[in-house]
């Protein structure tokens, strides 16, 4: 039974700019809701120069336990966390933040984590995998990172924006677990090819990777919610190949920031 609201619900936001186009937070005031948690998500629609102030005034509400953030503060909520974990930081990015019991805010990103999960609930080793990523942004960042970190033998970042893609390719390169290079929309050699961006979102965008040089063998994903099955996963369908949706990712992501949040 859906629990009501009273004076005693703990309010989280998921902040964005837009807003209006997010479907977390009916999902994850559900999923309170299941674990017996009487909270709320609410969506808050800030813009990037009223950011930090919005921040500032939301943390004196004691009722306010976390923030979910979305498109385009990812990279600047990073700064207005007290303290954050190690791939928050590597990334300079984070998704979620929680309030300890000391009033300090926690960030985390999960991201790149829920992709990886998603893609071995699909059956996908990364171990030894070649992999093309497209898109450096906020999730790309994030996904390039759980790549590396979770096994691939080789990485392959396309970016138009190449300031943003050579500073990822090298920060990866720091850690010393696999080559990590600048690549391009082909995916002819790869085992593994993901899209970041928003690409395919509009009728008549291009495929953000070459899907005219997809083979059976490859394993093929998309960040995009919206439409559902963009034309790039059709496409590599109709060749056979398994695929990963937008909407798979979500759903691992949101589980892991609940599960964040209602840690103590």
């Amino acid at each position: 039974m859906t629990q009501l609201l009273n004076g005693a619900t703990r309010v989280h936001f998921i902040v964005g700019d837009p807003i209006a186009q997010v479907k977390s937070p009916a999902g994850v005031t559900q999923a309170f809701n299941d674990a017996g948690h009487n909270a709320i998500c609410i969506p808050a629609h800030v813009t990037p120069a009223n950011l930090a102030g919005w921040h500032a005034g939301v943390s004196l509400a004691g009722n306010v336990d976390g923030i979910i953030v979305t498109v385009p503060h990812k990279f600047a909520y990073q700064a207005l966390c007290d303290t954050s974990s190690e791939r928050a930081a590597f990334l300079g990015a984070c998704n979620v933040l929680r309030r300890n019991a000391d009033g300090r805010w926690h960030g985390d990103m999960f991201d790149g984590v829920g992709y990886v999960e998603a893609m071995r609930s699909k059956g996908v080793e990364l171990e030894g995998k070649r992999a093309l990523l497209v898109g450096a942004g906020g999730a790309g960042s994030a996904i390039a990172y759980s790549l590396v970190t979770g096994g691939v033998s080789q990485l392959a970042i396309h970016d138009p924006d190449l300031n943003r893609r050579d500073g990822l390719v090298q920060r990866l390169n720091s850690l010393g677990l696999c080559p990590v290079v600048a690549g391009s929309p082909d995916p002819s050699g790869y085992d593994i090819a993901l899209n970041a961006t928003p690409i395919g979102m509009k009728e008549g965008d291009p495929h953000p990777i070459d899907s005219s040089r997809f083979t059976p063998d490859m394993f093929v994903g998309c960040v995009i919610t919206a439409p559902a099955v963009p034309p790039m996963i059709q496409a590599a369908r109709e060749l056979g190949c398994n695929t990963l949706i937008g909407a798979d990712m979500f759903a691992r992501v949101r589980d892991l920031m609940v599960a964040f949040l209602l840690e103590q």
